[in-house]
C-alpha cells in the first residue's frame, strides 16, 4: 500500500501542469519574418508541452515600439520587446511602471551582406543603401547607433531603408537594391536565408573603437561574441554588440501569471533552446546579468528564488 501511494504521489507530481487551471495570455510579436514571431511559435510550442493549460495566443505587430504601447494601454499580457527599447521603457518612471517577466535571447547585431561585396568594414558602407529593419524595430534603433558609432550619419551618409516586413530584407540584398541588411541573433531568420544562399553570405560588426563608444553611450547594449561556425563559411568569431531581448508585462499582470509562465520556460529549456538554435538564452535564470532586480515582475523574482519548485 505505501509503494502504491508513493507511485501514485509521483504521477501527481508529474503530471501537475496538465492538471492546472487553464490560463489564456497574449503575446506581442512583430511583422512576418523577422526573429521574434519565430521564437513565439517556438516559445508556444514548448510551453505547451511543459504546461499544457497554458494558452499564449501570439499576436502580430509593428515590433517594439508598437508592443509597449499595447502593453501599457492593457491591450497585451504580455510583449516581446528589444533590448534598445525596452531598457529606456523599463526606467521611465513617468509612464506606465512595466516589468520583465523573462529573456527572449540575447541579440548580438551584425550587417549581412553577399560574401562577394567589396564592402569590408561598416564605413565602406558610406553612400550606399543599407537595410536597417521596420519602423517599429528595436534593432533598428541599434543599427541606427552602429552607423553613428562608425562615424556614418545613418540619414545622410547611407540611404536608410526601412521595411515593411522584416522578412523583406533578404529578396532586396539579394536583388542588389540595398548593399547590406542589419539585424540580430544568431538564427535570425535574415542571417540564416542570405547564409543559405549559393553564393554565401559575410557579416559585418563595428569595429573595436565603435563597439568601446556603443557601449559607453547605451546602457543597454552589452558586448557579444558570435561563436566561429554558426554561419555557414564563418572559420572565426565575430565580436560586436547587442543587447537583451525580453517578455515585457502590462503594469497590472497579476505575479501569478507570471510565475507560473517562468517556471514553465524553465521546464521547457531544453525543448526551447533546440527550436531556437539559442541553447540556455532563453533560461529566465539569465536575468541575473542581463536586467536590475527592481525591474523584475514579482512573479518571476518568486520564479528565480526557487525555479524547479511545481507552480
Amino acid at each position: 500500500m505505501r509503494r502504491a501511494v508513493r507511485v501514485l504521489v509521483a504521477l501527481l507530481v508529474l503530471t501537475a501542469p496538465a492538471l492546472a487551471e487553464e490560463l489564456r495570455v497574449s503575446l506581442g510579436t512583430a511583422t512576418p519574418g523577422g526573429g521574434f514571431p519565430a521564437y513565439a511559435e517556438a516559445l508556444v510550442a514548448a510551453l505547451r508541452e511543459a504546461d499544457p493549460s497554458l494558452v499564449v495566443e501570439t499576436r502580430p505587430t509593428g515590433g517594439s515600439v508598437e508592443n509597449l504601447g499595447l502593453l501599457r494601454r492593457g491591450a497585451l499580457d504580455l510583449a516581446l520587446v528589444q533590448g534598445e527599447h525596452a531598457y529606456p521603457a523599463l526606467a521611465d518612471e513617468t509612464a506606465p511602471r512595466l516589468t520583465v517577466v523573462a529573456p527572449i535571447y540575447p541579440t548580438p547585431g551584425l550587417f549581412v551582406l553577399p560574401a562577394e561585396s567589396p564592402v569590408r568594414q561598416v564605413a565602406d558602407l558610406r553612400g550606399r543603401a543599407v537595410a536597417l529593419g521596420t519602423r517599429d524595430s528595436g534593432l533598428t534603433a541599434m543599427g541606427r547607433a552602429v552607423l553613428a558609432a562608425s562615424g556614418l550619419d545613418p540619414e545622410r551618409d547611407v540611404v536608410p531603408v526601412v521595411l515593411a516586413r522584416a522578412g523583406d530584407g533578404p529578396d532586396l540584398v539579394r536583388a542588389g537594391a540595398v548593399a547590406a541588411l542589419w539585424g540580430g541573433g544568431l538564427r535570425w531568420p535574415g542571417f540564416t536565408a542570405l547564409a543559405a544562399d549559393p553564393g554565401g553570405a559575410r557579416f559585418l560588426a563595428p569595429a573595436p573603437e565603435a563597439v568601446a563608444r556603443l557601449l559607453a553611450e547605451r546602457p543597454s547594449l552589452r558586448r557579444m561574441r558570435v561563436p566561429a561556425g554558426t554561419f555557414p563559411g564563418q572559420a572565426e568569431p565575430i565580436d560586436t554588440v547587442g543587447s537583451w531581448s525580453l517578455i515585457l508585462a502590462r503594469p497590472d499582470l497579476p505575479p501569478e501569471t507570471a510565475e507560473r509562465l517562468v517556471r514553465a520556460m524553465v521546464r521547457a529549456g531544453e525543448a526551447l533552446g533546440r527550436a531556437t538554435g539559442q541553447g540556455g538564452g532563453s533560461d529566465p535564470r539569465n536575468l541575473a546579468e542581463a536586467v536590475p532586480p527592481a525591474w523584475l515582475n514579482p512573479g518571476t523574482a518568486r520564479a528565480l528564488a526557487d525555479p524547479t519548485r511545481a507552480p
